[in-house]
């Protein structure tokens, strides 16, 4: 895959419009991102991104709903914050999926 500076602009632009109290999926944003079937490329940017980012990582989950982030706690906690509630590590994708 390439790994170009479009592909990261794209996939940054898609992780910016997901709502506040709204999840995505990392094949999701892939596929808006018109890289489909690259969701490890979205989780490879996102494990890279400085800490002082704005973009709403924390939105972002696996296909299960599930928080696969090493620092668990700390998205769980902004997705909270959201009214996201969070159970056993994973996010009813039912409620709170981001729909187009």
């Amino acid at each position: 895959m390439n790994q170009s500076t479009e592909n990261r602009k794209a996939v940054w632009s898609v992780i910016a419009q997901i709502p506040y109290g709204k999840v995505a999926t990392y094949g999701q944003i892939a596929t808006l991102a018109e890289i489909p079937g690259h969701a490890r490329f979205v989780g490879h940017l996102l494990a890279n991104l400085p800490e002082d980012s704005c973009l709403p990582w924390h939105r972002v989950v696996n296909s299960g709903g599930r928080i696969t982030n090493p620092n668990y706690l700390a998205q769980a906690a902004r997705l909270e914050a959201e009214n996201v509630s969070c159970r056993a590590n994973r996010i009813s994708l039912k409620m709170h999926h981001w729909k187009l």
